[in-house]
């Protein structure tokens, strides 16, 4: 839809193809159905906060950046809200009024809204010359593929924009899961299902070395575990089967270790004469604290009084750095974003076109780029989508 508006207001004649029953059915439900249309940040965060080919938008996010976003949708009555991590949404929370203001903006520029699938590109000579749906062909020298990646399928991001690039002769890299919920070892995280931390802290490892750290909300679910920290430290997970990934959870990111056993040392002298797993009621949520216990490898109905500097040490080390053993992602279905699609290094970052069929661009998911949590996924698909169709109304 960004492409397309962009397009229409140059001048161009823009027919935008649209296989669901709606328009933005996928950006409606994004934010959980709030929208998080951008972040309100500056360009170097941006870019930091795209771990995949983050240069390659250099130019997209300098022409039309958050700034620019935030402008054109006040400008299309809109009203917007600032919230936690500069997190940018509809003061209505509604993502539906973003996808309505779009839809009103492409029809007072005349775009032409049709209820097809594109099947593949026409190609004559190896020249450019529209696409085939399925109710018919559409000619056009100029086709811009905006179908997102393999991720929330339903929403008809099923990966036809791989297979209409590859007849264009671009090859694609491999579409896997980012922001994803992550899969884990043993029993221990389904035995918390529904568990929900708000302030812990998380240490990301690859192969033993710590490669990201966060701080946070998280989930336990019954494959393993969720939540906004869980989604982000999952786009740095990027070899699995190649490589081993373990995350340790710091449950008191407030207290150092000496500070953290001092309260040990005074919450045990307290509960001197109780078992010791009705000890750790001030330390642990309910849930958690028998899977604790037995990771801690403390009989449950041991007095605390008889609690050895040993076990009080591993109980000390597991409050700073429980241990969490990933298997691996999610189904890609599952995914917030996909990774992967269209090589950066096949495509313009200046205009959005194809490097190998003149007249042939790309917009958003479609490219192997993907980013963090916090809006910055969004920005991408109005960046590229704005720069891809200004590029092909020229």
């Amino acid at each position: 839809m960004m492409a397309a508006v962009s397009a229409a207001e140059d001048g161009a004649a823009v027919r935008l193809l649209e296989p669901n029953e709606r328009l933005g059915k996928k950006l409606n439900i994004t934010g959980k159905g709030r929208c998080n249309l951008t972040n309100d940040c500056g360009l170097d965060e941006f870019l930091r906060s795209v771990p995949r080919n983050g240069r390659f938008l250099y130019s997209a996010f300098s022409q039309f950046g958050s700034v620019d976003v935030m402008a054109f949708f006040e400008e299309l009555g809109v009203p917007l809200k600032v919230e936690r991590g500069n997190r940018v949404f509809p003061a209505s929370d509604r993502a539906f009024d973003i996808s309505s203001a779009l839809e009103r903006r492409m029809k007072k520029l005349g775009v032409s809204v049709l209820r097809d699938k594109a099947e593949s590109l026409l190609l004559d000579g190896g020249v450019l010359r529209g696409v085939r749906g399925g109710c018919g062909e559409y000619q056009g020298g100029r086709v811009i593929i905006a179908t997102g990646g393999v991720s929330y399928p339903l929403t008809g991001s099923t990966g036809d924009g791989y297979r209409l690039a590859r007849q264009a002769g671009h090859s694609i890299q491999e579409p896997q899961g980012s922001l994803v919920p992550l899969c884990t070892a043993g029993d221990f995280c389904a035995a918390l299902q529904g568990l929900s931390l708000k302030n812990a802290a998380l240490r990301v490892y690859e192969n033993d070395k710590k490669i990201y750290t966060d701080f946070g909300e998280m989930l336990f679910t019954h494959f393993g575990v969720s939540g906004p920290m869980i989604l982000s430290a999952s786009a740095h997970m990027r070899h699995f089967g190649k490589k081993q990934y373990r995350l340790e959870i710091d449950l008191k990111p407030a207290l150092d270790e000496g500070a953290l056993d001092k309260r040990l040392l005074a919450d045990f002298a307290k509960h001197a004469n109780s078992d010791f797993i009705n000890a750790l009621d001030g330390l642990l949520p309910k849930k958690l604290i028998e899977p604790f216990v037995l990771l801690a490898e403390i009989p449950p109905r041991q007095k605390v009084h008889d609690v050895t500097k040993e076990q009080r040490r591993r109980v000390l080390a597991l409050l700073k750095a429980l241990p969490v053993e990933i298997t691996g992602p999610r189904p890609v279905a599952e995914a917030i974003v996909t990774s992967g699609g269209i090589p950066v290094k096949e495509v313009n970052p200046s205009t959005m076109e194809s490097k190998l069929l003149p007249g042939l661009f790309f917009a958003g998911e479609v490219l192997d780029v993907d980013a963090y949590t916090g809006g910055f996924n969004l920005q991408i698909a109005w960046s590229t989508g704005r720069l891809a169709g200004k590029s092909a109304a020229v």
